[in-house]
């Protein structure tokens, strides 16, 4: 690990002097790709250099404890100063290795999270909106930008089906663990009895792709525009600014009509099916590596149930690593961290567990 970590280090230093070389200037996409290799290198290298800083500190101190120290406060002192210093090596030694793990490449990218109700008819509609305000109220804590692609609402107020796009620095690394069934356990306000009914969302994350990431061939869509539903005035009446395209060779279906320029929605339109289709691919190939898959908190099958939500009882649970928590209002108004802090955390440790199996 260390003879990798160094020559990660001599990697960064070989950036951080191309990038101040002045002749570097006259190529912004040289500049651009340095720029983002420099800042996928920066925590590994900060994370060594401390590591070594401690090293040379247990270092110095064990070459002092090995000679003649009469003072036996001094001696202590640098004793402490030792074991203070071999400890943070330890705790180094275990972030490192955590950020050596093999990074998910869509982790820097966008998100798109389609959501929909599932069994429990208006029940399950209702709580595909608390979902969706979930999740915007998350990003909204993020500072993230969150945009409708497409939503169908009910006329209770509940959403049979959203598609949405959030914008931010990592949120796919820290949204993708949300993919799967997300099963709600509550009285409804029409249930006279006060009976406990049982309803279910599916929710799908998809790291955003632009057509460049993955190819479309044209001659396979079927473009078709018309006049968007819903609310929105006279603009959306008058206007066939919705685009529905359809990927013939798969039959997939991607519908965009929130913005008002057709040119808009055609571009988002586009860039949810390039999203969907290379998560099918992906999935394929998941396929094939099932028995790994089923060792990872991974980013969830959607037909798997992943957490419940029990209004009675006023808990989540996340049913993939047993964790409980009380405060099922605070995680519905977008207080998510220390659950998907807790999935990172298993992931991260499970995939540690197989690096050194392997």
């Amino acid at each position: 690990m260390l003879e990798k970590l160094k020559l990660i280090e001599e990697k960064y230093s070989y950036i951080e002097n191309r990038m101040s070389s002045p002749e570097i200037y006259n190529d912004p996409q040289a500049i651009a790709k340095l720029a983002r290799e420099q800042k996928e290198l920066t925590l590994v290298v900060e994370a060594y250099r401390k590591y070594e800083k401690h090293r040379r500190d247990a270092e110095e101190a064990r070459t002092l404890l090995e000679g003649r120290i009469d003072d036996s406060d001094f001696r202590q002192m640098v004793q402490e100063e030792y074991d203070s210093a071999r400890e943070a090596m330890t705790e180094m030694e275990e972030e490192l290795r955590i950020l050596l793990l093999p990074k998910d490449p869509n982790d820097s990218k966008n998100v798109i999270i389609e959501i929909r109700g599932g069994a429990g008819g208006d029940e399950a509609a209702l709580f595909a909106h608390s979902l969706y305000r979930m999740y915007t109220m998350y990003a909204e804590s993020k500072r993230w930008k969150s945009d409708i692609a497409y939503i169908n609402e009910t006329e209770l107020g509940g959403i049979k089906e959203v598609s949405f796009v959030i914008e931010g620095e990592g949120a796919y690394s820290r949204m993708k663990f949300e993919s799967g069934v997300h099963r709600v356990q509550r009285v409804p306000d029409t249930e006279a009895s006060g009976r406990i009914h049982t309803s279910t969302v599916t929710v799908a994350v998809l790291p955003e792709m632009d057509e460049v990431d993955f190819a479309i061939n044209p001659a396979d869509l079927q473009v078709d525009t018309f006049r968007a539903s819903g609310a929105g005035g006279q603009h959306v009446n008058k206007t066939e600014s919705a685009i529905r395209i359809t990927h013939l060779p798969t039959g997939t279906v991607v519908e965009c009509q929130e913005e008002r320029s057709q040119h808009k929605n055609r571009e988002r339109a586009m860039r949810i099916l390039a999203s969907r289709l290379y998560e099918a691919e992906r999935e394929k190939q998941d396929a094939a590596l099932a028995a790994e898959r089923k060792s990872q908190v991974g980013t969830g099958d959607r037909s798997e149930r992943i957490r419940t939500y029990n209004f009675p009882q006023g808990r989540v649970t996340d049913h993939r690593i047993g964790l409980t928590l009380y405060k099922i209002e605070q995680i519905l108004n977008g207080d998510l961290d220390e659950l998907i802090d807790a999935l990172v955390t298993a992931d991260q440790a499970e995939k540690l567990r197989m690096s050194e199996e392997n």
